[in-house]
């Protein structure tokens, strides 16, 4: 029997809703979904892989925070929560674009 993982602490729940707000804003949540969907039975070597793409990645999180992403990858449930919110903050990007062209006379998609 699998017991409950730890709760996160409220510094990294902060991190991964920046992270997935981050994420659409680049327009970036089919690939990222992707490949956080494809790495879910892999999260020791998605760890250790995102250390080594370190440099390339330091462009978007500042270095402690990233670190701290690192260590929380290794978890399963951080992955499907960290999709959960990309997920969530996708449809809250789209209903304020929708808002937007309904309030300035164009059609929502």
């Amino acid at each position: 029997m699998a017991s409950e993982p730890p709760p996160l602490p409220p510094e990294d729940e902060a991190l991964l809703d920046r992270l997935a707000t981050r994420v659409v804003e680049l327009h970036m949540e089919v690939p990222a979904i992707l490949a956080l969907e494809t790495s879910k039975p892999m999260t020791v070597i998605a760890s250790q892989a995102l250390i080594f793409f370190e440099p390339m990645i330091q462009s978007l999180f500042r270095f402690t925070d990233y670190r701290r992403f690192t260590a929380l990858v290794e978890r399963r449930d951080v992955i499907e929560s960290l999709i959960r919110r990309i997920e969530a903050e996708a449809e809250r990007a789209r209903a304020r674009r929708d808002e937007t062209r309904r309030a300035s006379g164009g059609r929502p998609r």
